[in-house]
């Protein structure tokens, strides 16, 4: 079973970037998908980026421009690069790693202040 390790959240101002990283470890670890969410306070989780592993990305409407998804080209490892912070990108951010199995991280807490 992959193992998945988040890491990067933290305190920042508005403005300000962050680069979060999934590294998966243990067992199969090639993708197919690597999906980043965030779930904002009680709302619902929403899906914030995605890429496959032929490097085909997708962002949603709120972080598009701002947030690059990447993936180490050596390494299990996928990045999420946000800049331009906003105080409503505060929330709990996860890797969800489908390959072999899917998987989820055990998400890096946010926050943006203003």
């Amino acid at each position: 079973q992959v193992q998945l390790v988040e890491s990067g959240g933290g305190l920042v101002q508005a403005g300000g970037s962050l680069r979060l990283s999934c590294e998966a470890s243990e067992g199969p670890s090639e993708f197919y998908v690597v999906h980043w969410y965030r779930q904002r306070d009680e709302k619902q989780r929403e899906l914030v980026a995605v890429i496959s592993k032929w490097n085909f990305t997708k962002y949603s409407d709120a972080v598009r421009g701002r947030f690059t998804i990447t993936q180490d080209s050596a390494k299990p490892l996928v990045f999420l690069q946000m800049n331009t912070l906003m105080p409503e990108d505060t929330g709990v951010y996860s890797c969800r790693w489908s390959g072999a199995s899917d998987v989820w991280g055990q998400g890096t807490q946010v926050t943006v202040s203003s």
